[in-house]
């Protein structure tokens, strides 16, 4: 299984370094958010870190068979599944507290891509883009566990 898991780890890094630019990006557009049109795009940058956390979700869920194979709901199924310490296969990824600001961008993104309107509700919009910044304050702790327990199912230490 090391193949497989050291693949994972290598995804794994190039998700966060994705994740902390995208960050970074919507750290500097989210100061203009009291321009009209910045919402849009505050809103863009919102969508794109939730889908890439997810994307990290879905390949951590395949590499454990722990895919979600009910299709109802399953974006949150996945982001739960995350949350879960599975005894002898996979500890959690991510803590609660992860979990539900993750949730909140779940929600948003959802929002988003059915969206038909260029403007968003601006106290929804800086609900959303507060929880992505509990979010970086969060998920590096969970997410340099995880890596960490790879490391040692893999067998021994692998640099970034």
């Amino acid at each position: 299984m090391n193949e497989p898991i050291r693949l994972l780890q290598a995804e794994i890094w190039a998700d966060l370094r994705a994740i902390e630019e995208v960050g970074g990006v919507l750290d500097s557009v989210s100061k203009r958010i009291t321009e009209p049109e910045m919402g849009i795009v505050v809103g863009y940058y919102l969508h794109v870190l939730y889908s890439l956390f997810e994307n990290l979700f879905t390949r951590i869920a395949a590499t454990f068979g722990n895919q979600v194979t009910d299709r109802g709901q399953w974006h949150a199924r996945l982001l739960r599944r995350m949350t879960l310490d599975v005894e002898e296969i996979c500890p959690r990824v991510i803590e609660d507290e992860t979990c539900r600001c993750l949730d909140e961008l779940r929600r948003f993104r959802h929002l988003f891509r059915n969206a038909y309107v260029l403007r968003f509700d601006p106290g929804r919009l800086a609900l959303v883009l507060k929880k992505a910044q509990q979010l970086e304050r969060l998920y590096k702790h969970d997410l340099e566990r995880f890596p960490s327990f790879l490391d040692n199912l893999a067998g021994g230490e692998v640099s970034e």
